[in-house]
């Protein structure tokens, strides 16, 4: 466990800079213009490449050492935001600048996940995947809290300048923590000498070809993407209804809960070491995410409501996330996890701007309008949620949690995803030369007995 919290310190650490880098990003786009479309293709240029760049940075990492991997994705990030503090300090920095920078950091990001995810089981015994899962979990969500908090504070004191300075700190301590612990069986995939080369884009859809391949995985998958697109149509009316509702300081009371419902789940995570029935565990996980942090969020008013709510609803996501991690680490064989976490990567990612872009012109033009007037769905839906401005987008948050619910509930009834631990059995030891189509067969003889 050792030299698994050595690398976990040192990531932990670069998430917080990064967090806070991207917090002074966001204020420096909307001190140039104060527009929210800036704002909004800001996010989109951090988000977009991360999720299309995934697939062939999954197929990379399987084709080089995990360590040189991680490497990659943190001298990547110190090299991006090094320039811009280079540019800051040289009198040449422009607000414009952070746009290519937020791209390029994405494209880094797209590294970090398969490559960090693939690396644990290196790091760590297989008995303790759902622990060590848990606990990067609960990194991320900690950056979220502090990330912000540290960005504003360093804006507020020093300005842009040290902000940067200080997450190229961060990065570097990353790299210091790759580059001194030893990965256990960490090594360049070997080649055979007849065997044809193949181009990285044929590589980098094998991780979506080898998901479909396999029964248990590919209902998983499905299922999960079906959940987060509905899900996401619903999260992404969780800020607009709590501002239009209570205010500046009530989405900022929200957004705390999200971290602290995320560091406490890791904690449980890590205390409890998860369902013995990760399949199961899951899609009941799922079901609570969908009731507490949609359903219950879109039906309570006061921020005390909505702050319990979201913040059950993070702690849930934690242990889903988790246990999914540890699905791909403990079922596909090594040499094969890249390329499969950069295509889980991009299945949940690339759902978000497309709900988003469904939920938002739904919620002005349909949903808010026919609150007011107690028309359509609102004959029915009207006195759970009222007819007060933010009713609209309260409705679509209820809908969009009874979808998710109905979704998770036929993953729970699919045996496939339900008994995935026994139809699907975990590997003896990282790098198992196990190919698809022979965990496809085991799988399929299981399933007829």
């Amino acid at each position: 466990m050792g030299p698994f919290l050595l690398v976990w310190s040192g990531q932990a650490v670069s998430l917080a800079g990064s967090a806070a880098v991207r917090f002074a990003f966001i204020v420096e786009v909307w001190s140039s213009g104060q527009k929210a479309t800036a704002v909004t293709i800001l996010s989109l240029c951090a988000m977009l490449p991360q999720a299309v760049f995934s697939p062939i940075a999954g197929a990379i990492v399987d084709r080089i050492s995990k360590r040189a991997a991680l490497q990659i994705a943190d001298a990547g990030g110190l090299l991006v935001v090094g320039s811009l503090a280079l540019s800051h300090y040289v009198g040449a920095f422009q607000a414009w600048q952070v746009y290519p920078a937020s791209v390029l950091l994405g494209v880094c990001a797209a590294f970090q996940f398969p490559a960090l995810s693939s690396a644990v089981p290196l790091l760590v015994r297989k008995d303790q995947l759902d622990r060590t899962n848990g606990l990067l979990a609960g990194a991320k969500s900690a950056a979220g809290i502090g990330g912000p908090a540290l960005g504003g504070l360093l804006l507020a004191l020093f300005g842009i300048g040290p902000t940067l300075l200080v997450d190229v700190a961060s990065y570097a301590f990353a790299l210091v923590g790759v580059r001194i612990v030893r990965f256990a069986g960490d090594h360049v995939p070997a080649k055979r000498p007849d065997a044809p080369r193949r181009r990285i884009t044929a590589d980098s859809v094998e991780g979506l070809r080898y998901l479909f391949r396999v029964p248990s995985l590919r209902d998983l998958i499905i299922n999960f993407c079906v959940v987060n697109l509905v899900m996401v149509f619903g999260f992404a009316l969780i800020s607009p209804m709590v501002l239009l509702r209570a205010g500046n300081g009530a989405l900022a009371a929200v957004n705390t809960s999200v971290g602290v419902g995320g560091v406490a789940g890791a904690l449980l995570m890590a205390a409890w070491g998860g369902p013995a029935n990760r399949g199961r565990g899951m899609m009941l996980g799922v079901v609570g995410m969908c009731l507490s942090g949609l359903v219950v969020m879109g039906l309570v008013g006061g921020v005390t409501g909505w702050c319990l709510a979201i913040l059950v609803g993070a702690l849930l996501m934690t242990l889903v996330n988790a246990s999914m991690q540890t699905i791909v680490q403990t079922k596909v064989p090594h040499e094969w996890q890249g390329r499969v976490f950069g295509a889980v990567m991009f299945l949940s990612q690339i759902s978000v701007p497309v709900a988003m872009a469904i939920s938002g012109p739904l919620a002005d033009h349909v949903f808010e309008p026919q609150a007011a007037q107690g028309s359509g769905l609102f004959t029915v839906l009207g006195p759970l949620v009222g007819d007060s401005p933010g009713s609209g987008m309260a409705a679509m948050l209820f809908l969009a949690g009874v979808g998710g619910t109905g979704v998770a509930i036929w993953g729970l009834a699919s045996r496939s995803i339900r008994d995935i631990d026994t139809l699907l059995p975990d590997l003896d030891a990282p790098g198992e030369p196990v190919g698809p189509s022979e965990r496809l067969g085991g799988e399929r003889d299981e399933v007829r007995a």
